[in-house]
């Protein structure tokens, strides 16, 4: 008798849980990098997102997603990024490279919700304490004045450099100024010099040949703002972003609330 007490509370226990974490929502359809489940972002916000992180997709294969819910289905925020990132297969094949900024917004009396989940072949260079720092740094300050947009836009562009060795971990944990500043005084140093020579030993400025202009793009990387092919930001304009294949996330990540 107490073996079948003990086996229906084993039963009933299980379908507790079951009840509590439900089913993983799937992605949008046509694939897209941003699924505002929440409907946070305006539409031009949604497509000016969408272009920024396919064309750094297009450029890299790195993935980096941006995920909005209005429920965690009785998950942990933790469990259920790793979830649905795994479900998703988001990152490439083979590399997972994918990385997923996991919003779920406040609501009414409920506390917002922030993580950020990385692929093994992302951690490392956005290590957890990295991730945690976009959190508190880029996230957390721009979602309590409810703007969303320009929160994400930070930890995207964050996200991108560190992930493309723009600036170093170390910068980006500290204040990060003159990490950046250095490289750019010594472009306009040596353009100078460069164009002071070149001015007295061929009468000319070498601004006649290389704009001021180009040379600062060249410290961008010749970085663009430009869009990617057939993206429109109407609605049903996210067509051509054929998802990932990866999924491998590892068990770490970054979280935080406000």
């Amino acid at each position: 008798m107490r073996k079948i007490k003990h086996t229906l509370t084993a039963i009933l226990s299980l379908l507790i849980l079951s009840a509590g974490a439900q089913e993983i929502p799937e992605p949008m359809q046509p694939p897209r990098l941003v699924n505002d489940f929440a409907a946070i972002l305006t539409q031009n916000e949604l497509a000016s997102l969408e272009q920024k992180l396919r064309n750094y997709h297009d450029t890299t294969s790195t993935q980096i997603y941006i995920i909005t819910v209005t429920d965690l289905m009785g998950y942990d925020i933790a469990d259920f990024t790793v979830r649905l990132g795994e479900k998703w297969g988001i990152g490439q094949k083979g590399k997972d490279n994918g990385a997923i900024i996991l919003i779920k917004p406040r609501i009414g009396n409920e506390r917002g919700e922030a993580f950020i989940a990385t692929g093994y072949g992302l951690e490392d260079v956005i290590p957890d304490a990295l991730g945690r720092r976009v959190i508190d740094r880029e996230l957390i300050p721009n979602f309590q004045e409810g703007e969303y947009y320009r929160g994400f836009d930070a930890a995207t562009t964050a996200m991108i450099n560190l992930a493309s060795g723009k600036f170093s971990a170390d910068g980006y944990m500290g204040t990060g100024g003159f990490v950046m500043l250095f490289p750019m005084l010594i472009i306009i140093i040596l353009f100078f010099v460069l164009r002071r020579n070149v001015s007295k030993t061929q009468g000319k400025s070498i601004g006649h040949s290389i704009p001021f202009w180009m040379a600062m793009g060249m410290l961008s990387g010749g970085r663009s703002s430009g869009g990617f092919g057939g993206f429109s930001s109407g609605s049903g304009g996210f067509g051509g972003f054929s998802g990932g294949g990866g999924g491998s996330f590892g068990g770490g990540g970054a979280r935080g609330s406000w």
